[in-house]
């Protein structure tokens, strides 16, 4: 019996998931029982222990029935990026090996016809127009899949299924992360993994979970299962939106949450009579990771809600975990925390231990075992001669072993023979009243080597407001050391990023490094 049989059986009518914006739900009974004629099915079409699926489909509850499904049939399952473009999706389909996907009418046109022909396809219809479900060969309905075992029926024994992770690709294609399938004795215990989410979100009998990012990404995919089999409701946004989020708190008494520091600075942004309208009181753990929080849009949020953001640092490969709780982060501002998981070692580029303060690779000992799919030689650069392993992160420990971020060793900025760290300089833009987004990336230049271009998204446009890159240039002066102002800046829209909030900082790199037009010098 896994968790989710066991909810099921003993509260079955309590919601498992609920998406307020659709009003869309599934009690744990039905997605217990969806689950399992779907495993029947996936079993009953061939899928031997260990084949991958794919899922391609919008925050909808079909996910977690897939999901579920999946595990019992001892299955892996790929999320999707529903923001690629249909080359992007060719590429990560052929990667993982896919014998069958799961998609939505409405991102069936992602999938690419040479695909479609030569695998099959499951597709659901979009939640307006189920009746629709059906279509043409080689398209099944899920549906109909369902319809094929009406009734739960004991499965066979196999291992227990699991999800295959995307790395969010911010600086490069993304990489496909495998773990080992657990022996079926082992359905329902709780492994390490587990026990690790457990200490994170400290559940209690009346817990409640809100999900507000995309399901394909790891940590709310992963962390919304975990509520389920811990038996909590699990109340999950299509789409984030500021005012939503506070309404499902304040209308689901929602008690636990994780977010991305771009959803902080879209809530804050919200005029303050409009926070002041919902009642947050129930709201005791609010959990965010997945980018660097800039440290006054935490203060502020701390200033809101309360001390009861919790901050980490890990990553999809799970080699290592720090936590930090509000108020030692108020103690140590900056920080994302002590090592929960492994023990932290800075290194040098020689693998020498570095002593507190001095910024060096991001080294996790006692951890590892996963393994970049179908790319050897990037699973190998992931561990030294020691054993340790590291996500390619740059950092310091403090002499208390609080962890700091510095940056990705790839987005090291080499100026005139000194390192530049982008997210310095991003925590300073930042601070700028009319900047609402800002990144930093190196550019080639004759005399230093390098120099800093600084990328902005203005609060509005820059005539309607009066900002200049020669203001924005002159507020980095006040605050930084020359070497690390920025000599060019550009304006954008909108700054490329992934919706949970990791800035793809490669597509600026591959753009102004070639032309640094429209920018201006300093």
């Amino acid at each position: 019996m896994d968790e989710l049989e066991h909810w099921a059986a003993r509260h079955p009518e309590k919601p498992a998931v609920i998406f307020p914006q659709s009003a869309r739900a599934r009690d744990f009974a039905t997605l217990d029982g969806n689950a399992n004629r779907l495993a029947q099915g996936l079993i009953g079409r061939g899928l031997e222990p260990g084949a991958m699926v794919a899922v391609l489909l919008e925050n909808r509850p079909e996910i977690f029935e897939i999901a579920w499904a999946a595990r019992r049939a001892g299955l892996y399952y790929a999320m999707l990026n529903t923001h690629l473009r249909p080359r992007e999706i060719a590429y990560l389909l052929g990667d993982c090996g896919a014998a069958l996907l799961f998609v939505s009418r409405a991102l069936l046109a992602l999938v690419p016809a040479e695909w479609r022909a030569r695998r099959p396809i499951v597709c659901l219809a979009s939640p307006s127009s189920e009746a629709e479900a059906g279509g043409a060969a080689p398209l099944y309905s899920y549906d109909a899949l369902l319809a094929s075992n009406p009734r739960p029926a004991s499965l066979p024994e196999r291992p227990v299924g699991r999800e295959f992770l995307y790395s969010s690709g911010t600086s490069g294609r993304p990489k496909g992360i495998r773990f080992p399938l657990l022996a079926a004795d082992q359905r329902g215990v709780t492994q390490p993994g587990e026990k690790l989410l457990d200490h994170t979100l400290r559940f209690d009998a009346d817990s409640v979970y809100l999900s507000p990012a995309p399901l394909y990404h790891a940590a709310p995919h992963v962390y919304s299962l975990h509520a389920m089999s811990r038996g909590k409701t699990v109340i999950a946004l299509e789409k984030f939106e500021p005012e939503t989020a506070l309404s499902a708190i304040q209308r689901y008494r929602v008690t636990h949450s994780q977010w991305v520091p771009t959803m902080f600075v879209r809530m804050l942004a919200l005029p303050e009579i409009v926070r002041a309208q919902y009642d947050l009181s129930s709201h005791t753990r609010a959990i965010h990771a997945a980018a660097p929080c800039p440290i006054h849009v935490k203060e502020r949020m701390i200033a809101w809600w309360g001390p009861i953001l919790v901050e980490y640092y890990a990553g999809s490969e799970r080699i290592g975990t720090t936590l930090i709780e509000s108020a030692a982060w108020l103690a140590h501002k900056g920080s994302v925390g002590r090592a929960i998981y492994g023990t932290i070692h800075i290194l040098d580029e020689d693998g020498n231990d570095l002593p507190p303060g001095e910024v060096g690779g991001i080294w996790f000992e006692g951890t590892g075992g996963f393994v970049y799919h179908n790319d050897p030689e990037k699973t190998r650069a992931s561990y030294n001669a020691r054993g340790f392993a590291t996500l390619g992160d740059l950092g310091f420990l403090d002499a208390e072993g609080y962890l700091y971020l510095s940056d990705r060793r790839s987005d090291l900025i080499i100026s005139a023979g000194a390192n530049v760290y982008p997210a310095e300089i991003e925590s300073v833009l930042l601070e700028h009243p009319l900047i609402a987004d800002a990144a930093a990336i190196g550019v080639p230049d004759e005399d230093q080597g390098e120099v800093v271009l600084a990328a902005i998204e203005p609060v509005a446009s820059p005539e309607s407001i009066g900002l200049t890159p020669g203001a924005i240039i002159a507020f980095c002066r006040e605050h930084m050391a020359s070497i690390k102002c920025p000599r060019h800046v550009v304006f954008l829209e909108r700054l490329p990023r992934t919706p949970t909030g990791k800035l793809l900082r490669r597509e600026l790199k591959e753009r102004f490094r070639s032309e640094m037009a429209p920018a201006a010098r300093a």
